[in-house]
């Protein structure tokens, strides 16, 4: 009777095909989730719009930059852009040249701009910051985070639109370029 030979295969080579299959399903499974986390969300920004009717902005005042003391209910009757931000946070310094020009552009018996730095050490660091930056709109300052509990931020920057009769009819959360034709023509519009 002829024996048949057993060949012996190394350990290594049986586990070699088991291996890169399970780095193609780990592939697979990575670009599910890229699809799933990234591709279908934008990765911009998050905008959200009034619903119907709005809600009421929550009046609070702090003291500015420039040592006078400021009430949100002092502008009613104006569009007001509410900006909460930090110097520290690299987005918010990435918006501010563009607030700036809005500002410039938009500024007026009908417009306001309010940028609140929640900042704990307050305008130590932030009047250098609107030094560099040439920053002519109002700066509020807010070390405690008031306005931060108030409008419940996720983080900065956000921004509320508020229109002339207080009501906050737009929220953005995240950085934005406000020279933005959509932008322009958004605040011409509201502003009239």
């Amino acid at each position: 009777m002829l024996e048949r030979r057993k060949t012996h295969i190394p350990m290594t080579q049986r586990l070699k095909p088991i291996l890169i299959f399970g780095v193609l399903i780990g592939f697979v499974i990575l670009f599910i989730l890229y699809f799933i986390f990234f591709k279908n969300n934008p990765s911009g920004p998050k905008t959200e719009f009034k619903s119907k009717g709005g809600i009421a902005a929550q009046d609070f005042g702090l003291p500015s930059l420039r040592g006078d003391y400021l009430k949100l209910s002092d502008y009613r009757g104006k569009v007001v852009f509410l900006n909460i931000w930090a110097s520290w946070c690299p987005p918010c310094r990435e918006e501010m040249p563009s607030m700036e020009s809005l500002y410039q552009r938009q500024k007026g018996p009908n417009f306001e701009m309010l940028a609140v730095s929640i900042d704990q050490k307050g305008a130590e660091v932030i009047r250098p910051f609107t030094v560099k930056y040439g920053l002519t709109f109002p700066v509020l300052l807010d070390p405690d985070g008031k306005t931060q509990r108030l409008y419940g931020l996720t983080g900065v920057p956000e921004t509320f639109i508020i229109d002339k009769s207080g009501v906050v009819i737009k929220k953005i959360i995240g950085p934005q370029d406000w020279v933005k034709k959509e932008w322009l023509d958004y605040f011409d519009d509201i502003i009239g």
